[in-house]
Parts: C-alpha cells; structure tokens; sequence
C-alpha cells in the first residue's frame, strides 16, 4: 500500500486531504478491462489549523469541490463565523470611540475646590487680609478637604504672604482614603516660599490622645505633655524634649491653644519650628510653620506673624 499526500483545492493554510491509494495485483481483478490495475481512492480532510492572522477572501481559500462533501460543510461553518466576527468590529470600535469622547467631560464635571494645590501665588486668588495688607487670608471653607466635607475638622484660617505656593498632598497623606474615621493623623494644607519657609495644617484623631470625647486641649494635659505626642508630627521624623524652647497658652473666645518654639537641627522639615495647637469636636489640630536656618535668619518675623495669626 502506497500513501500519497496530495493537496484538496487550492493550496491553504486550512484544510488538506490525504489520498490513498492501493494498487493490486491484476491476478485479483482479472475481470477488469484490458487486465489494467484498478486504483481505489478516497479523500478524508484533515483540519490543520482553526484560525489565522491573514485576511484572504474566501472565493480563493474555499473553492466549490465535489470530491470532499464534508470538507465543503467545514469550509461553510468556518466562512459564517468570519462573517459574524467581521461584523460586531465596527460595533466594538463605535463603542471604544463613545467611551474615549466621553472622558474629557467627566473630568470637568466638578471644579477643584480652593485647598488643592494651585501652581500660582496665593496672592493672585486669596484676598487681602483684613488686619494686614502685607498678607492674604486663607480661609478654609467646609467642602475644601476630606476632612472639612466629613465634619471631622473645623473650618480653620491664616494669613500668609502673597508669593506664597500652595503645594500638593499625597492622597495617602490627606486622609480622603479613611475619612470619615482616620485612626492616624493627616496632613489638611501645606504652602511654601522657597525663600522664607513653610506651612502645614495637620490633623490628628482625638482618641490618639485620650478616651473623653469633645476634650478641649486642656483635658490633654501640659503643653509639654501635647507636644511629646504631636512632636513627630512637627519634625516630620522624631521629637526630643530637649529640641523644645519655648511654650505658651493663648486664648482667642473660647478656644485654647498651646504654642510652641522648638530648635530641631535633624528635622526633616526644617532646623526651625513653630507650632500651634487646640482641640475641638473629635479633632486636635496642629498648625506648623517650618524654616531651614537661612530662611529663619531672613523671616523671622515673617513666619511668627503666620502662626499667630492661626485659629478655627
């Protein structure tokens, strides 16, 4: 018996068929015409591949053959699965396009609020302050921080110099991940003046501190006793005792507040430090104003007027 592989149609990379072909001897059909050796064949078409890259067209790849009645049956299903997948690509493609042409409108469906960060001096868009016109207000208004929207702090103000920045907030920083119960402090504001220093509001879980709720700063203890909580959270690293020079209580209405001078040579915000803080609702909020030594040697007073201005 002799197997000889022979191509059904047209050359494709789809489908073949293998005939075979046996020859006898003339011994055994001796009733054949002229003695000639009858040959037998039959064709059985073998799928090699279900799908290809190429586009060709079909008149070319499935001509008509009626050798192979079950290859022509393939050829017809593989030819109605072409024709659907052809037509849902201008469906898919419709869609994709609608989706991207619909993203700049999201975007611009709601404007930034006033506390994210703004890449202008604060005094192109803050007014002047009222009791000094060297600086502008900062005003916090309830819908401008996670926390202010959540009602876990309350509206705070300062004044600061017009070439002031305002600066961006990691999301993991500003505690919009956990509000409306943050277990640890976040970071409300920050502004900077690469030549004079910079400022920063942040808030920390009252029950960090104590289990009384609505405590006042008062109920926290001595001044000295806040601070060797909240001390890292004005150096930005670790707090020492020793780094505090200075406190002082100030009451401004109904509010108290503690004050605080500190001289830190390895805080990662700066070898000075000015701090100011009070407690209200379920809130002790924290009000720093950084400066390296060059920039404390040139605004002194500059950065003392900012956080004496600060108050909720």
């Amino acid at each position: 018996m002799e197997a000889i592989g022979k191509l059904c149609g047209p050359k494709t990379p789809f489908v073949f068929q293998i005939c075979l072909i046996q020859k006898h001897s003339s011994k055994a059909f001796s009733t054949s015409q002229n003695n000639k050796k009858p040959n037998f064949s039959f064709c059985i078409p073998r799928p090699t591949r279900m799908a290809t890259a190429s586009l060709v067209p079909t008149s070319k790849i499935f001509s008509s053959s009626t050798k192979c009645p079950a290859l022509n049956k393939a050829r017809t299903s593989v030819v109605v699965a072409s024709s659907q997948q052809q037509q849902q690509l201008p469906r898919r493609r419709e869609l994709l396009l609608k989706s991207a042409a619909a993203i700049p409108a999201i975007l611009q469906l709601k404007e930034a609020p006033i506390s994210e960060a703004r890449e202008v001096d604060v005094g192109s868009f803050l007014p002047p302050s009222p009791s000094d016109p060297n600086f502008v207000l900062f005003k916090a208004k309830p819908s401008d921080t996670p926390a202010l929207r959540a009602g876990n702090v309350q509206p705070y103000q300062f004044v600061l110099p017009p070439n002031w920045k305002q600066l961006r907030i990691a999301n993991i920083l500003s505690g919009n991940y956990c509000q409306p119960k943050c277990a640890e402090p976040w970071i409300e504001v920050k502004f900077e003046n690469e030549k004079q220093g910079k400022v920063q509001v942040v808030a920390s879980p009252l029950i960090r501190l104590t289990n009384k709720p609505n405590a006042t700063i008062e109920d926290l203890g001595e001044p000295e006793k806040v601070i060797a909580s909240l001390g890292p959270f004005v150096t930005g690293n670790s707090y020492d005792s020793d780094e505090l020079l200075n406190t002082s209580i100030e009451k401004i209405g109904d509010q108290t507040y503690y004050k605080y001078v500190l001289e830190t040579p390895f805080a990662l915000t700066g070898s000075h430090n000015l701090a100011k803080a009070t407690a209200k609702g379920n809130t002790v909020v924290l009000f720093v104003v950084s400066a390296t030594e060059k920039q404390w040697q040139s605004s002194q007073k500059t950065l003392q007027a900012i956080l004496d201005s600060f108050q909720l």
